[in-house]
């Protein structure tokens, strides 16, 4: 039976490598987690006259260096001038050169999310007229390439570690404590440390190379790297590097000074352990939830608290089934997986199962938004991919639990069955002894008359016999050859004898491992977990592959903002744009008022509001407010206060709009202490 394993083993193995690969290698460049919402000029406007900066506005915080953003004109030289400026927020601008021609001009922009994703993009807007040509933005996108490649299986390596490092820990103080002295799980865990910390090293050297020029030259830049230790990602990876070093204490302890303590007293350093451990393993799931999806976005107070408790869950389950396959295949014949260890990881399996379903169910809502993101956006897609495997998991654990409770039940069966044959065995050697002890004795009392007689009648011949004297001066001589010959026949006999008890420990290990995977409850229960593990490995890979993607909600704003498509045609994409000129009468008190509401839609909607003067330029006033009403309904005015954001911008963001209608848009403009004027405009909000 066992010798039917290997080959489906290796097969299994050889088909999970080929479909992580394959995933893997279709993931692709990590997908922008942060859209563009906004720009000034928007994309394929044709303006008269050449403004006197690029503003753009993304959908959530990102973060720029001196060259992240650049204007291009026609023949492809930069017209920016000096570094682009904003808040640290979602809005950026650089200023141009001054009189440039008409003709298409290039927008091309390199930032980095609040998730700590790359973005990158470009657009086109004209001065005066189209020109004939424009230039082609070439290159690879943000985070693609070999360093976007070898950065993903960084991240992978680094979820699989840590999921075997926790979940291997987990498995050992909760499930089977005496698996601390077993070398195959002890190598299990120590594995996922070594994989975890060599990823995280890994992704820090990478990081400035995938976030900017993506060139293999730039991973051994120090001053990159330099750079990368002021990010947010990059103090995350160096806080797993200090947990990782209280890791390693928490492992020595583990398989050391626990592992010789008797159980009585494995239950004091159990607890202290648990309680490190945990702390342990919630500072390196923080890692992740404080610098990527969690951290951003909608109610990420409460989001990156979830994310720890999911991370937490998953390592818990997938980690621990790992080191319950580890342990049946591989662990040592005297030493076999006990089913009361098994019953123990079952229920623990499905606690974290329950923790996923809550935590899952919350993240999906939040990073997706409505029903239809499962289906038209590639992270909805992905998401009803994982869920499918763990459905599908959560199944094959069905028939785990099964194999366990039969295991379970025949475990005292087989227990009595052993003790009866050891009795049996016990008493045939009694027996046995016996036997030889009375046969020794009635062979020894034979002897001694024999010899008695024997000695009686050579005494009477050697008297006076000189030759049997002599013969027995030689006899004395040869009887010290004799002991000599003895003691080295003794030596011998005792290497012989060692040799014989290595070779039946052998035996009896061979033997005991015959029939522990004869037992049908054992070998149904390993198939079962291999097929779980199997299972696993995928749905690590499209977790992997999902925290790369852009969630749904982001998309569907995005593609609702219609940043892709050329011109501003508000039906199309849903967006309103409405330009009110404005004049409070005071000097410079005149100018154009453009408010922006996107998706101009009923619920959460992004607002901007950019403030002109009349010959185009931006510039500041003391103060802009804008209220929503719908008189109809008798609805409003609704209040709305916009963060000032740069040099004539402002914008606010979940503007609420209860219901569809015919909606008046107020913007009140103050330009002194003293002047200041209400404009407004009607918009259909549907």
């Amino acid at each position: 039976m066992t010798q039917t394993i290997a080959p489906r083993v290796r097969t299994l193995v050889l088909l999970l490598l080929a479909a992580a690969c394959a995933l893997l290698a279709g993931a692709g460049p990590a997908s922008a987690h942060a859209a563009l919402s906004g720009s000034d000029p928007r994309e394929g406007a044709v303006v008269d006259k050449a403004p006197a900066q690029v503003s753009l506005t993304f959908s959530e915080s990102v973060s720029m260096d001196d060259d992240s953003l650049r204007v291009l004109d026609p023949k492809g030289k930069r017209v920016d001038d000096g570094k682009p400026s904003g808040t640290g927020g979602t809005a950026y601008s650089v200023k141009l050169h001054a009189g440039l021609p008409d003709g298409t001009y290039t927008v091309t922009y390199q930032v980095v999310s609040a998730d700590s994703h790359p973005v990158s993009g470009a657009y086109t807007f004209s001065v005066g007229a189209p020109s004939e040509t424009s230039v082609t933005v070439s290159g690879q996108g943000a985070g693609g390439g070999f360093v976007g490649g070898l950065y993903g299986v960084g991240r992978y390596v680094s979820y699989a570690g840590f999921a075997v490092l926790v979940g291997g820990a987990a498995f050992v103080l909760a499930c089977w404590p005496r698996g601390s002295g077993v070398r195959v799980v002890q190598r299990f865990v120590v594995s996922g440390w070594l994989s975890l910390t060599a990823a995280t090293l890994l992704l820090l050297l990478l990081r400035g190379s995938y976030t900017g020029s993506g060139k293999v030259a730039d991973i051994f830049d120090l001053g990159l790297l330099g750079d990368v230790l002021q990010t947010k990602a990059g103090a995350a990876l160096v806080s797993r590097l200090l947990l990782l070093a209280a890791a390693a204490l928490f492992i020595a302890v583990l398989f050391g000074a626990y592992d010789k303590r008797e159980d009585e007293e494995k239950r004091d350093l159990t607890f202290g352990l648990a309680v490190g451990g945990s702390v342990v393993a919630v500072g390196l799931a923080a890692t992740w939830a404080m610098s990527e999806h969690a951290s951003v976005g909608l109610q990420a107070g409460l989001a990156m608290p979830v994310d720890v408790v999911h991370l937490i869950a998953v390592a818990t389950w997938l980690g621990g089934l790992t080191a319950l396959l580890v342990a049946l295949y591989r662990g040592p014949a005297d030493t076999p997986v006990p089913a009361l260890a098994v019953s123990r990881f079952s229920r623990v399996a499905f606690g974290s199962v329950i923790a996923l379903v809550v935590t899952g169910t919350y993240q999906s809502w939040r990073q997706l938004g409505s029903w239809t993101a499962f289906t038209d956006t590639r992270y909805g897609q992905l998401l009803l991919v994982k869920i499918g495997l763990v459905a599908v998991l959560v199944g094959v654990a069905y028939f785990s639990r099964r194999w366990t409770a039969q295991l379970a039940e025949a475990t005292p069966a087989a227990a009595g069955a052993a003790a009866a044959r050891r009795g049996e065995k016990g008493a045939g050697k009694a027996s046995t002894k016996a036997s030889a002890n009375a046969s020794a004795k009635t062979g020894a009392k034979a002897g001694t008359k024999t010899s008695g007689d024997a000695s009686a009648k050579t005494g009477t011949k050697a008297s006076g016999n000189a030759k049997v004297a002599e013969k027995g001066s030689g006899t004395t001589k040869g009887s010290g050859t004799a002991k000599e010959s003895g003691a080295a026949k003794g030596t011998g006999g005792s290497q012989r004898a060692a040799q014989l008890a290595r070779q039946r420990a052998a035996v009896d290990a061979a033997r005991q491992k015959r029939q522990r995977d004869a037992d049908p409850n054992r070998f149904g229960l390993r198939r079962s977990v291999l097929a779980e593990a199997g299972i696993a490995v995928v749905l690590l890979v499209v977790t992997t592959v999902l925290t790369q993607t852009e969630p749904g909600r982001t998309e569907e704003e995005a593609k609702a903002a219609g940043t892709s498509s050329a011109g501003s045609s508000a039906p199309a994409t849903g967006a309103v744009t409405l330009d009110m000129p404005f004049d409070t009468g005071s000097q410079n008190g005149k100018g154009v008022v453009r408010v922006e509401l996107d998706p101009a839609r009923v619920g959460a909607n992004d607002l901007h509001l950019y403030v002109e003067r009349p010959d185009g330029t931006a510039f500041d006033i003391p103060e802009v407010k804008v209220a929503l009403t719908q008189k109809a309904k008798d609805i409003g005015p609704l209040p709305v206060a916009p963060d000032h954001i740069t040099t004539g911008h402002w914008s606010a963001s979940g503007v609420q709009i209860p219901m569809a209608g015919d909606w008046e848009v107020s913007v009140t403009v103050r330009t002194s202490d003293i002047d200041q004027v209400t404009i407004s405009k009607n918009t259909q909000i549907g």
